[in-house]
């Protein structure tokens, strides 16, 4: 099931970046590991090759899902946002209503989540929750460690 991954021109411009690394410099090295593990003789005891084909194969991988999610991204003009509700690419100022505190975070693809830098993805259950919120709007949203309620604040870009 492919879903859509809602970017900002600057991260699809990275991703294309990396998927170019991956498979021209990346490929090559991988190649040149099992080139080297191949020369040191016998294939079927050679625990060297297997984890170089272990790591091409995982390589692989990696390219797939980057253009995956490169084929399914939308690019999203901060222009063009709405911010009378919560949307990808807001930023949104919370309150926990049990504790008070207030933190900020933009709302990103899954991709582009970083918490440390106030980034969560709008899959995440807490970005699910804000999602479609007004200022002023309570959102109840269940998390692992229970429920939680956070009173919109602010909606930025």
């Amino acid at each position: 099931m492919s879903t859509v991954n809602y970017v900002t021109k600057e991260s699809l411009e990275q991703m294309r970046e990396e998927l170019t690394i991956l498979k021209t410099s990346g490929r090559a090295e991988v190649a040149q590991a099992i080139a080297e593990a191949r020369e040191k003789g016998d294939l079927k005891e050679n625990a060297e090759y297997d984890a170089a084909k272990e790591a091409q194969g995982l390589h692989e991988a990696k390219i797939a899902q980057l253009e995956g999610i490169i084929a399914n991204a939308r690019v999203i003009d901060t222009k063009d946002l709405d911010l009378s509700k919560v949307s990808v690419l807001s930023k949104v100022k919370i309150t926990n209503m049990k504790t008070k505190k207030v933190v900020e975070y933009l709302l990103v693809s899954e991709k582009e989540a970083d918490l440390k830098a106030g980034k969560i993805s709008v899959t995440s259950p807490i970005g699910k929750g804000l999602l479609g919120k007004a200022v002023g709007e309570i959102a109840e949203i269940d998390v692992p460690a229970g429920k939680l309620e956070f009173r919109i604040e602010e909606i930025s870009l």
